[in-house]
């Protein structure tokens, strides 16, 4: 019964932030979901791929073409290219055209794919404390994560 009532309230939840939002994201059943299932799991099941949130980084960094984003995630064109697909089916994500021929857009977060941002806040923050080594001199790059880290201000 938990399972179900977890479910309602999730698929509730996500309705009413697809009509709040005028997106048309796909709802996960926690049943449908191997394992145990949870709203993480089906969070993972949108954004789970190794190059969706770097891609979800790249667009909030700025970076919103295409080719920007393949030099930002460092991820290959083909896999750029059906990671957007995917972001922008599920409503994390939305393409604005700015050429007709040959077609040419522009991506941008939805609400949806900025409320990612402070995911990605955490997993820098834990990836400076748990994956960088401390003498790693790319380190430096992150100055502003790591004074955000330390002094638990926005940026």
């Amino acid at each position: 019964m938990g399972a179900v009532c977890t479910s309602t309230r999730l698929q509730g939840l996500i309705l009413k932030l697809c009509s709040d939002k005028l997106v048309s994201m796909p709802s996960v059943s926690l049943a449908d979901l191997p394992g145990r299932c949870c709203p993480i799991a089906a969070a993972l099941d949108v954004v789970g791929e190794r190059w969706a949130l770097l891609i979800v980084r790249e667009l909030a960094l700025g970076n919103s073409r295409f080719q920007d984003v393949v030099r930002g995630t460092g991820a290959p064109r083909d896999r750029v290219a059906a990671r957007l697909k995917t972001l922008e089916e599920a409503g994390v994500i939305r393409r604005i055209p700015y050429q007709t021929a040959p077609p040419r857009f522009d991506y941008q977060l939805t609400d949806s794919g900025r409320a990612l941002v402070p995911v990605l806040d955490a997993l820098l923050a834990w990836g400076l404390d748990h994956a960088v080594q401390p003498n790693d001199p790319d380190r430096d790059r992150y100055h502003w994560a790591m004074a955000k880290q330390q002094t638990g201000r926005a940026r």
